[in-house]
C-alpha cells in the first residue's frame, strides 16, 4: 500500500551564483552572516544593511534553548575573530529579546569606545530606556579600563564616555577608580602618551616617531599602517625593523600584513618573518597531505569595507601561508572559471613561503579568469591530478556559479577530510554535508582545524 503522509521535500535554494546551496539550521546561517561580517558595510552580493537586519531577524526568532549559543557567538566574533561591531550588534539583539546579556556583553566590549558604540548600536533607531542588563553590562565593562586607555578613547562624538558612566550607574571597583572617574567627568584625564597624541603636537615627526619606537610605544596595528608614513619621515630603518620584529601580533588579522608590504615593500622580509611568527606557532603539523584550494573568483575581489582596499581574495590569500606552513605535505591550487560557458580553471600555485605566497595567489586571475567558483568541477579535475589527499581544505565565499543539478556543488567531493572556510556573509552557502564549515577568516579558522584534527596528531 502507498503511503498517504509523505516526506515534505524541502524547496532548493540556490547562492547568489545560481548553484544550488546547502539547507541549514538557524544557528548555522547566524553564524555564516556573522564571522566574516565588517557591520554595515556592502559585500559583492548583499549590501550591510541586509546583512545585519537578517542578523537581528535570525537572533530575535531563534529559540529560547540556543540563545545560550547566540551569546558565545557574540564572544567568538570578537576574541576569535577579532571582529569590533558585530558582537554589540548581536548583545543589542539579545537584549531585545530578554536575555541576560550583562555579562556576555562585559566580555564582548574591550575597547573604551566600545561602551559608547554600543549606545550608539542601542539607539540606531532612537532613543529608548536602556534595559537593565545592558545598563550592568556597560557598567562592569567600565571597570576593566585604566587611565590611558579611558584618555585615549575619550572622543568628543555625540554619546561620550561620561555620558555612559552617568546612564549606567557604574560603581568604582575602589577610591583609586572613583578619582578616575571623577577626572573623566570633570575632563582633566591626563593626557595619554600615544602616537596620535604625540604626531599631532610634534614639529618634528621622524623624531617623534623614532622616540615612540625605541620607547615601545606604538602599538602593533599602528606599527603595520604608518610603515610608509615612517619611510617618508626618513625614520632610522633599523629601528622600524626592530618595532616590526618585536610587536604583538595577537589582535591583528593576517591581511594586515599584506597591506603593509604593498605599502611599504622595503620591510617586506621583517614583515614576513613577524607574519610566520606570530601566526605559526611551534605545534605538531597536519600529518598527510593536504589539499589547500583558494577561490579567486571575481565576488572575492570586494573590498572588506567602504574604508578599506583590502579584498576578501587577500582576506583569503592571507591564511594560505599560515596553512602551508602548518601542513606536512600540501598542494595549492587558485581556482575560478568563466561564467559564460559555466566551465572553472583551477591551476597550482607556485610553492613559495609566507606573504610571497599571498601575493601570488590574486595575480592567478588574470590566467584563470574572473568568473565564479565551480566547486564539483574543481573537486573532480584535483581529483584526476592528486589522485588522494588525507584532507582538502577550500576557503570561498561559497557562491558557486554551476547551474545544472548534474553539477552540482552539493555533489562536490574532497579528498579526504573536508573542511570548507566561508570568508563572506552571504545568506545562502555550500560547505556543509560533505564538508565540515568554518566562518571567518582570521588564524582562528586554522586554528580550528588543528584542533579538530588533534587525534590524528598524537
Amino acid at each position: 500500500m502507498a503511503k498517504l503522509n509523505d516526506r515534505v521535500k524541502s524547496e532548493p535554494i540556490y547562492t547568489h551564483g545560481g548553484g544550488k546551496a546547502s539547507h541549514i539550521s538557524s544557528m548555522q546561517e547566524l553564524r555564516r552572516s556573522v564571522l566574516a561580517c565588517m557591520l554595515w558595510e556592502n559585500e559583492f552580493y548583499e549590501d550591510g544593511e541586509e546583512i545585519s537586519n537578517r542578523i537581528i531577524s535570525l537572533i530575535q526568532n531563534m529559540p529560547k534553548n540556543k540563545l545560550d549559543d547566540v551569546a558565545k557567538l557574540a564572544v567568538e566574533a570578537r576574541t576569535k575573530q577579532h571582529l569590533r561591531h558585530v558582537p554589540l550588534l548581536i548583545c543589542d539583539a539579545l537584549a531585545s529579546v530578554g536575555y541576560k546579556v550583562a555579562n556576555t556583553l562585559a566580555e564582548v566590549i574591550q575597547r573604551p569606545d566600545e561602551l559608547t558604540e554600543m549606545l550608539a548600536i542601542y539607539w540606531k533607531d532612537g532613543k529608548v530606556p536602556i534595559a537593565k542588563q545592558v545598563k550592568k553590562g556597560l557598567a562592569k565593562a567600565f571597570t576593566k579600563f585604566n587611565e590611558y586607555s579611558l584618555a585615549k578613547y575619550n572622543q568628543d562624538r555625540k554619546i561620550k564616555l561620561r555620558d555612559v558612566l552617568f546612564l549606567v550607574h557604574a560603581k568604582p571597583l575602589n577610591d583609586d577608580q572613583a578619582a578616575l572617574w571623577k577626572r573623566l567627568v570633570d575632563n582633566k584625564l591626563l593626557t595619554p602618551d600615544t602616537w596620535e597624541v604625540e604626531l599631532s603636537a610634534s614639529k618634528d615627526k621622524k623624531d617623534s616617531w623614532e622616540r615612540l619606537l625605541k620607547e615601545e610605544k606604538l602599538g602593533s596595528l599602528a606599527m603595520l599602517r604608518n610603515l610608509r608614513n615612517m619611510e617618508n619621515e626618513n625614520v632610522d630603518s633599523k629601528l622600524i625593523s626592530n618595532g616590526i620584529m618585536n610587536a604583538d601580533y595577537s589582535k591583528v588579522l593576517p591581511f594586515r600584513f599584506f597591506a603593509a608590504a604593498q605599502y611599504a615593500p622595503r620591510y617586506a622580509e621583517e614583515l614576513n618573518t613577524a607574519f610566520i611568527n606570530s601566526f605559526v606557532k611551534k605545534q605538531d603539523k597536519l600529518k598527510g597531505k593536504t589539499i589547500l584550494i583558494i577561490d579567486i573568483s571575481g565576488s572575492m575581489k570586494e573590498s572588506l569595507s567602504e574604508k578599506s582596499d583590502m579584498t576578501r581574495i587577500i582576506a583569503a590569500c592571507s591564511l594560505a601561508p599560515i596553512m602551508r606552513e602548518l601542513c606536512e605535505n600540501v598542494a595549492i591550487y587558485a581556482t575560478s572559471g568563466n561564467d559564460y560557458t559555466r566551465k572553472h580553471a583551477t591551476s597550482l600555485v607556485p610553492n613559495y613561503r609566507g606573504l610571497p605566497l599571498a601575493e601570488a595567489i590574486p595575480r592567478m586571475r588574470e590566467k584563470l579568469g574572473e568568473g565564479g567558483i565551480f566547486l564539483n568541477q574543481v573537486c573532480k579535475y584535483i581529483a584526476e591530478k592528486e589522485m588522494s589527499a588525507d584532507r582538502t581544505i577550500v576557503i570561498t565565499d561559497e557562491q558557486d556559479c554551476s547551474g545544472s543539478d548534474s553539477d552540482s556543488p552539493l555533489k562536490a567531493t574532497p579528498l579526504g577530510k573536508g573542511y570548507m572556510i566561508n570568508v563572506a556573509s552571504a545568506k545562502n552557502g555550500i560547505g556543509y554535508g560533505k564538508w565540515i564549515h568554518i566562518d571567518g577568516f582570521s588564524e582562528a579558522c586554522v586554528n580550528y582545524i588543528l584542533e579538530s584534527e588533534k587525534e590524528v596528531l598524537q
